[in-house]
């Protein structure tokens, strides 16, 4: 089972509503966390442990993943979507996006 991370910055809707979409499928565990100290869930360094790939939705998360936890990611595969903070949690518009970029890097 390939274990996937998705890391916005309040855990509030867009990578909640990856892992929501991720979830029906047997071959992946999905975790979401934030990258803000208010988020919904805080990610912390055993996430990025336990994950075998990574993504975030833009180039800010993985800035400050590489200046937070950089001694946590050794080889895991970090990926930037670039899908900016303009959708709402299950908002059509989002779902498309995401189902398009997963393609790129998931056998789904």
């Amino acid at each position: 089972m390939q274990k996937l991370l998705f890391i916005c910055s309040k855990n509030k809707w867009r990578s909640p509503t990856a892992e929501t979409l991720l979830r029906k499928y047997p071959q992946f565990s999905v975790r979401s966390a934030g990258t803000a100290s208010g988020a919904r869930r805080c990610l912390s360094g055993d996430d990025i442990l336990w994950a075998d790939m990574i993504f975030v939705m833009e180039q800010k998360h993985k800035k400050r993943l590489l200046t937070d936890f950089r001694d946590f990611l050794e080889d895991t595969p970090l990926h930037v979507l670039d899908i900016p903070d303009h959708y709402q949690y299950m908002d059509p518009e989002l779902v498309e996006i995401l189902e398009q970029s997963f393609e790129g890097y998931l056998e789904i």
